[in-house]
């Protein structure tokens, strides 16, 4: 299901890197279901995430940040996979050519009945695969299968993707946090006091370096290869935080425990909840081991004194 002929992310890239010679610049002018204005090249993404998919032959529901309800696929053209995508992760950095990205989670139909939205509702822990391509200064794909974390960059000579990096692993502790901090005024008590702890440490060590780029595609790769931790917390205003679980949330999760790290809510490791709807938001805190625990324990902290 991982390989290229069924997933493959080089049309994407093509596209981005066309997008303002072939005037893909600009919003379409409407949001999509989660509220965010959709851009000319969201919904090119989509459509050719869609259509390489089906004529894959190999799954039976998708559902996309794109599209309010699930797609089922045609009986003809059905095969035993359930696709949740993000088809293109950062697209509000369209525009000032800020690295952007795919998402994807992949899980087995469990059951023999018709396929419905219900397939996509289940658990990160039982994905079979999840990835993404990141459109940056050279395209990488990252992909696990549940045996490690591969990355494979595009070659644009040949149009194939080679394998660079085997088994990556990511550092049990970095020196990056990676979050919006313009939201410092909403954050919770836990957030607040985690993040004066990188900044003014109380052993006298260095402080963390901030590193956030707004696409999560990118700074969850940036967290991966060096280490540390990517948040992105609920707040007063939005309290389950604004990452869908079943294409943002979960697929990176899953990528970052394969590599040896941890993703949590702060209370809750994020692949063990049970999602109750395809566009469900949930909070996360994913990266190095030791840095992720850190944060944990100050969220259990001022868990139990509400």
């Amino acid at each position: 299901m991982t390989d290229q002929g069924a997933f493959d992310t080089n049309a994407i890239s093509s596209a981005v890197r066309k997008a303002g010679i072939a005037h893909l610049y600009g919003i379409s002018g409407s949001t999509n279901v989660t509220g965010d204005q959709v851009k000319k090249l969201d919904i090119l993404s989509n459509d050719l995430v869609i259509n390489m998919i089906t004529s894959s032959f190999t799954s039976c529901v998708l559902v996309s940040e794109e599209n309010e309800k699930a797609i089922i696929i045609e009986p003809e053209t059905r095969g035993k996979y359930v696709v949740c995508f993000d088809p293109l992760d950062g697209s509000s950095n369209i525009d000032c050519l800020v690295s952007i990205g795919t998402i994807f989670a992949i899980y087995k139909k469990a059951t023999d009945d018709e396929p419905c939205e219900k397939d996509a509702l289940r658990p990160g822990r039982t994905l079979v695969a999840a990835g993404y391509a990141l459109y940056g200064s050279a395209t990488m794909m990252v992909i696990s299968t549940g045996q490690g974390v591969n990355c494979f960059m595009l070659d644009p000579a040949i149009g194939e993707f080679i394998l660079v990096d085997r088994d990556v692993k990511i550092k049990a502790r970095g020196k990056i946090y990676s979050l919006n901090e313009g939201y410092a005024k909403y954050f919770d008590p836990a957030v607040t006091e985690y993040l004066q702890k990188k900044k003014f440490p109380e052993d006298g060590s260095e402080p963390y370096a901030a590193r956030y780029i707004g696409s999560m595609v990118a700074d969850v790769h940036r967290t991966l290869m060096y280490g540390g931790i990517f948040l992105y917390p609920g707040n007063v205003k939005s309290p389950k935080g604004k990452l869908r679980l079943l294409y943002e949330g979960n697929p990176m999760a899953f990528i970052i425990e394969q590599a040896g790290g941890l993703a949590s809510t702060g209370l809750e490791p994020l692949l063990d909840i049970q999602p109750e709807s395809i566009h469900q938001r949930a909070p996360v805190a994913l990266g190095s081991k030791e840095d992720v625990l850190e944060y944990i324990s100050i969220c259990q902290k001022h868990a139990q004194k509400k």
